[in-house]
């Protein structure tokens, strides 16, 4: 008779349950004494799940990212197009802030660890970079590709940190401290980016010159080499010159 398997029973979005038991340990212990077996017993996923869903603890946190800007990303942005720009971003700051009240303990250990382990806050710089740029595209604000474009993102990417560790210490139920960090952050943001877009125009030239003198190198290497081909051919026809 032959043997049935049975089939496991999958676990509903073992992803998301990840992402709690992470944030929910990381409440109690040190990020470095957390294993992935602890998150798989709290997430009730086997260690399989765990390696389909992510690679490491640090990219469980990536995860934890992506699922708040998608809180953000999802609710309704109608009522910001009559304000200006830097209020759009503004009120999307504050909202990925409140999607991110219920975590707040386990952040606060998520971003002590990362301040001691330097290699995994260059990843999660990236992470958050990414998120940035989406956060800019909830408020309406395009950002240009390029060196300029990846500098502005750079400069936000570390204004939210500063502004997410006033946040964790703010104890005032109105955040009237974090929005306090918030406003000067924008502030100093206007002000890092109209210098950016500055250089950014002086340097327009001076690419402009080194790109034709690059141009000017490659035409003259190419001649050069349709020269010394025309040698070569030359030397193969009894040293007489092709007729042009």
């Amino acid at each position: 008779m032959a043997t049935r398997v049975k089939s496991e029973a999958k676990p509903a979005d073992p992803r998301g349950k990840i992402v709690d038991a992470l944030m929910e340990l990381a409440s109690e212990h040190r990020f470095e004494d957390i294993t992935i077996r602890d998150i798989c017993k709290m997430a009730g996923v086997s260690l399989a799940d765990f390696r389909d869903a992510f690679p490491s603890k640090g990219a469980v946190l990536a995860g934890f990212s992506r699922r708040i800007d998608r809180v953000v990303l999802a609710q309704d942005s109608e009522d910001l197009a009559d304000e200006s720009p830097r209020e759009r971003l503004f009120d999307v700051l504050m909202r990925r802030l409140e999607a991110m009240g219920p975590y707040r303990e386990g952040l606060r250990e998520a971003t002590a660890w990362l301040k001691r382990d330097p290699s995994s806050a260059f990843a999660i710089n990236q992470v958050v970079m990414g998120s940035m740029r989406f956060m800019l595209e909830a408020a309406g604000i395009e950002i240009e590709g390029g060196a300029a474009g990846a500098i502005k993102l750079q400069g936000l990417a570390f204004a939210w940190a500063r502004i997410v560790g006033v946040w964790l210490e703010d104890d005032d139920p109105g955040l009237s401290k974090t929005m306090a960090e918030l406003d000067r952050e924008l502030t100093r943001g206007e002000r890092a980016v109209a210098g950016v877009d500055r250089l950014n125009e002086l340097a327009s030239p001076l690419r402009a010159i080194a790109r034709a003198a690059f141009d000017a190198r490659r035409r003259t290497r190419e001649r050069r080499r349709a020269r010394r081909d025309e040698e070569v051919e030359a030397d193969k026809n009894g040293g007489e010159a092709p007729m042009v």
